[in-house]
C-alpha cells in the first residue's frame, strides 16, 4: 500500500508543481532525458541479468503486439463506421495501442509484485512496447499523417536506445553468471531514480481538455485500453496455458494507461492532439484505480 501511496504523491505532486509552483522551462525535458537516458538503462541493467527465462516468457511481448494491432484493427472498423477522421483514427490506434509500461508500468508492477514482476515489467517494455513504438507506431504515425515511413530511421532509433543496448548488456551478463556485487550496488540506486522521477514527470505534464464531438472517440479509446485489450490479453494467456506471475504481469502491462511518447508522436504527426492528449491523461489516472482492481481479479 505504502508504495502505491508513492506513486499517487508523486503524480499529485508534480500537477500540483506544474499548477502552481511556476517550475522552470525545459524541467519535463531534463527529468525525461535523465529517466530515458541514465535511470531506465540503469534499471535494465540491475535487472535483465535476474530474469529467469522460462517456456512462458514470450507471453508478456505477445500481449503487447496483440494491444497495439488489436487497436490498429478495432479504430480502422470504428473510423469506418462512424465517419471519423484519419487524424483520429491515427491518434487512437498510437495512445490507446501503446501503454506507459516503463514510465507507469515500472513502478507500479514493483508496488505490486516487487523486484520479480518489476523485471517481468521491463520485457514486456523492453521487448514489447519500445520497439512497437519505435517500428508499428512510427510506420502509423507516418501512414495516417500521409507521410512515407522510413525503415533506416527506424531501425537505428531501436538499435541506437540506451536501454535496447543495456537490455543486450545485460542479457549477455546475464549468461556470464551475472554482475560482481559491485556493480550491481551502482546500478540498483541509479534506477531506483526512475519511479519518482517519471510520476513527477507524468504529472507535469498532465493535461485532460475534451474538444467537442471526441466524448464518443475517448470513451471508445479508453473501453480498449484499459477493459478490451487486457481482457484480450488474459484469453491468450489462459488459451496458452500460461499461469502465475508472468499471466498476471503481462495483462496489468496489457491494461497500463496510455504511453507519453505515443501522445507526443501523435502531436509531431499532428494526429488530432487534444484527443491524444485528453485520453493519456484521463488513461492515468483511470489506471491508478483500475490497475489495483485488476491485480485482485488476477489473484496478485
Amino acid at each position: 500500500m505504502s508504495a502505491l501511496l508513492l506513486l499517487f504523491i508523486c503524480l499529485l505532486l508534480g500537477a500540483l508543481v506544474a499548477r502552481f509552483a511556476r517550475p522552470p522551462a525545459g524541467i519535463v525535458h531534463g527529468i525525461n532525458w535523465w529517466v530515458i537516458n541514465v535511470a531506465l538503462p540503469a534499471l535494465v541493467l540491475a535487472l535483465v541479468p535476474k530474469v529467469t527465462v522460462d517456456a512462458q516468457l514470450w507471453f508478456p511481448v505477445a500481449a503487447m503486439w496483440l494491444v497495439f494491432f488489436g487497436a490498429w484493427l478495432v479504430f480502422a472498423v470504428l473510423g469506418r463506421v462512424l465517419g471519423w477522421s484519419r487524424e483520429r483514427v491515427g491518434a487512437l490506434v498510437l495512445v490507446c495501442g501503446l501503454g506507459n509500461t516503463s514510465f507507469m508500468g515500472y513502478p507500479m508492477m514493483q508496488a505490486l509484485h516487487g523486484k520479480e514482476g518489476l523485471a517481468l515489467a521491463v520485457v514486456a517494455d523492453q521487448m514489447g512496447c519500445f520497439p512497437l513504438l519505435a517500428s508499428a507506431g512510427v510506420a502509423v504515425a507516418s501512414l495516417y499523417a500521409g507521410r512515407t515511413p522510413q525503415p533506416a530511421v527506424i531501425a537505428r532509433r531501436i538499435l541506437t536506445f540506451p536501454a535496447f543496448l543495456s537490455l543486450v548488456v545485460g542479457a549477455v551478463a546475464g549468461v556470464l553468471g551475472g554482475w560482481p556485487a559491485m556493480l550491481d550496488e551502482v546500478f540498483s540506486p541509479i534506477g531506483a531514480t526512475l519511479t519518482p522521477l517519471a510520476l513527477f514527470s507524468v504529472g507535469l505534464q498532465f493535461k485532460f481538455h475534451l474538444g467537442e464531438r471526441q466524448l464518443s472517440a475517448l470513451l471508445a479509446g479508453l473501453g480498449w485500453k484499459l477493459l478490451v485489450a487486457p481482457l484480450a490479453a488474459w484469453g491468450l494467456g489462459m488459451a496458452a496455458g500460461v499461469g502465475g506471475l508472468t499471466l498476471t504481469v503481462g495483462v496489468l502491462q496489457a491494461a497500463m494507461a496510455p504511453m507519453i511518447s505515443a501522445a507526443i508522436l501523435a502531436d509531431e504527426h499532428k494526429l488530432e492532439p487534444s484527443l491524444a492528449n485528453t485520453v493519456l491523461g484521463a488513461g492515468i489516472v483511470l489506471s491508478l484505480i483500475t490497475i489495483p482492481l485488476g491485480n485482485m481479479l488476477l489473484g496478485g
